[in-house]
């Protein structure tokens, strides 16, 4: 199926974001239970109100959960507040550059500058490697890469702050899938916040280089002069007529003669101030400028993916919530093989899917196919295209190729393009007769075995136990709920 993709803004986006983390970790529903998921969409719906966009409910309902989930657990809004940009971060990287520049305090050495301006050249020369690096980038890039991985890595480092929870089942596995989720999500967007931050701190730089060589010079009088072992006027001259280019073209001052230059050589000189307006106009035209140019497209990129981050509604959790916000229910079809599904198990089924992908699902158990018939399948009421499929298998059968191995390729093809099949074992019968856990494992493993080639997702349950199981059975049914909506998931 082709994804569906809603853009919504960054605040929202993340609270979403982390809501679904939150949820989707706590599998076992022991944090927060069916009744507070139940709440959050009603609470949501009725805020909203009918014929709302499946954005607006989807930011109410989150913005409504991470409320509640903050007075149980205050380290998922914590990680929220943790995740989110801070603006005052760029203000701070500003100042600090260009506090930096204006404490440089020298170009050659005391109140004497050599006009052969060593610091200076590797500034211009910096900045046009990082032009070409610009340049080349969409080259060196990958098709459907938004950013390099060291990028990525970096910006989800930056993203994450010094976050650090507290380590324990659910709730870690909730930061951590927010952290991750995140990250990916909005690396885009931090790409181009990266980018507006450093060009312009490049530019603050610059700047303040140039802001503290003319407010010093009010106070001192600079003397410009040079020396070189190895080059001559001559060659000084041409290597400054490139390097100045720029700020003569801009000023209108020229850059002075080969025979100027050799009348200042050390330890002559002469008064620095044509060569600090060629000095700032070449800097002005080389950094300063470009570097605010790619500093407002940055941000102008910025602003734009901070309003519409790409979040795919076509996903089962999602698929889920607002199907239910819709009123429209969800269609499962079962389909048994070889196997006559007890009322307790049929009971267990029920809470598994109920659990998996929520209340407003309608379940229809087809009659059982018999070994052999794999064919058989509208007789066991599936139609062609009629979209998510269950196998349902006893673990007493020893797993084929040729049989149920046939019966999930058969299922396949009537399940149509955008819908999928998972084998669901019932273990019941089997761990009834006392198996060792070796012997468990080791049909497990076959039952794998055969699904993996056929890129069908395989769940196990005691679908027994789980349906007359109270709190105790809770871990088995999350567990067999969260391995069936990871494999529809998985496999859409």
């Amino acid at each position: 199926m082709r994804p569906i993709k809603h853009p919504a803004p960054e605040s929202e986006a993340i609270e979403i974001v982390a809501v679904r983390a939150f949820e989707t970790a706590d599998g076992s529903h022991t944090l927060w239970s069916d009744a507070d998921r139940a709440w959050a969409s009603r609470a949501a719906a009725e805020v909203v109100g009918e014929g709302a966009a499946d954005a607006d409910f989807l930011a109410a309902r989150a913005r409504l959960a991470i409320g509640r989930i903050g007075e149980r657990f205050p380290v998922i809004p914590r990680a929220v507040r943790a995740l989110r940009w801070r603006p005052w971060l760029a203000s701070a990287i500003a100042v600090v550059a260009f506090l930096g520049g204006l404490l440089v305090d020298r170009i050659g050495g005391g109140q004497r500058i050599n006009v052969l301006m060593p610091p200076v050249l590797a500034l211009l020369a910096w900045n046009l490697v990082v032009y070409l690096l610009l340049a080349i980038r969409p080259c060196l890039r990958r098709a459907g890469d938004p950013l390099p991985r060291p990028w990525r890595r970096a910006i989800g480092r930056l993203a994450t702050g010094l976050l650090q929870p507290r380590p324990g089942a659910e709730l870690g596995v909730a930061v951590a899938r927010l952290t991750s989720d995140w990250s990916r999500l909005s690396a885009a967007l931090h790409g181009a916040r990266a980018a507006r931050i450093l060009h312009l701190a490049a530019a603050l730089l610059a700047a303040g280089v140039l802001a503290g060589f003319y407010l010093r010079g009010i106070a001192l009088a600079y003397q410009a002069n040079w020396e070189s072992t190895f080059l001559a006027a001559g060659e000084v001259h041409r290597l400054l007529a490139i390097a100045l280019a720029p700020g003569a073209a801009l000023s209108g001052i020229p850059v002075p003669t080969a025979g100027e230059i050799e009348a200042i050589r050390a330890p002559a000189g002469e008064n620095a101030a044509r060569w600090l307006h060629l000095l700032g106009a070449t800097v002005a035209a080389v950094v300063i400028v470009p570097r605010l140019v790619l500093a407002l497209l940055a941000w102008l990129v910025e602003r734009r993916r901070s309003t519409s981050l790409p979040i795919d509604f076509a996903e089962p959790y999602f698929d889920r919530l607002l199907r239910d916000y819709r009123g429209g229910p969800l269609r499962l079809r079962v389909v048994p093989y070889s196997y006559t599904l007890p009322p307790d198990a049929a009971s267990g089924l029920e809470r598994v899917v109920a659990r998996a992908l929520g209340g407003n699902t309608l379940l229809t158990i087809g009659p059982p196919v018999r070994y052999g018939d794999e064919d058989a399948l509208p007789d066991a009421g599936t139609r062609s295209g009629s979209g998510d499929l269950v196998a349902l298998f006893n673990a007493t059968a020893t797993p084929e190729r040729e049989a149920h191995g046939a019966f999930l390729r058969t299922l396949g093809k009537h399940c149509g393009a955008t819908g999928r099949v998972v084998a669901l074992v019932d273990e019941g019968s089997f761990l009834a007769r006392g198996r060792e856990a070796a012997r468990v494992e080791a049909r497990r493993a076959a039952w794998r075995e055969l699904c993996a080639p056929l890129r069908v997702g395989c769940v196990f349950a005691d679908l027994a136990t789980i349906a007359t199981a109270g709190s105790s059975g809770a871990s088995s049914l999350g567990e067999a709920a969260s391995a069936l909506a990871g494999s529809l998931e998985g496999h859409r």
